[in-house]
């Protein structure tokens, strides 16, 4: 039999298991953020306790590795000042006659559903610097952003009644 057919075992066959990949650049985290990486870390130290099947262990240990990295690299990021957009505000804004408001925050905060962006996204990265009444560039449209309110994140906004 040729040894393109032979089969030395089940493992050789396996697709590979691969790191969860780390997002690039900095880890930026709001306080809020860190607490989020600390109570996953200890969700998961708990649940791995309880686990007995190798399986569920390795992807349980595997995912604990993703956060113990994230928690160890985070950069907890100052309040900013809301004299600009900048990490760690919510910014009301127009764009396409419609009012919005979102937060920017570090990627393992982030929850596009309920307005939580990572900073490193397209949207917060057009708007960083802008003062309030400016018009920023979005989307290949000139000035298609413009800046009604920056506030602290646990703030709501005031101009929309928006809460996210």
């Amino acid at each position: 039999m040729s040894v393109a057919f032979r089969r030395d075992g089940d493992e050789e066959h396996l697709e590979p298991t691969f790191e969860i990949p780390i997002p690039p650049g900095p880890n930026l985290a709001t306080a809020h953020g860190l607490t989020l990486i600390e109570a996953q870390l200890h969700a998961l130290e708990t649940a791995l306790k309880a686990l007995e099947d190798e399986a569920e262990i390795k992807a349980a240990r595997r995912e604990h590795r993703y956060w113990s990295t994230r928690q160890a690299s985070a950069r907890v990021m100052p309040e900013p000042d809301l004299s600009c957009v900048a990490f760690g505000c919510r910014v009301t804004f127009a764009l396409k006659g419609q009012t919005r408001t979102i937060a920017i925050v570090g990627h393992d905060e982030a929850d596009p559903a309920s307005g939580k962006l990572a900073f490193s996204a397209p949207l917060p990265r057009a708007m960083m610097d802008a003062e309030i009444g400016e018009r920023v560039d979005f989307g290949g449209q000139v000035e298609a952003i413009e800046i009604l309110e920056i506030l602290p994140l646990g703030a709501v906004s005031e101009s929309s009644g928006d809460s996210t």
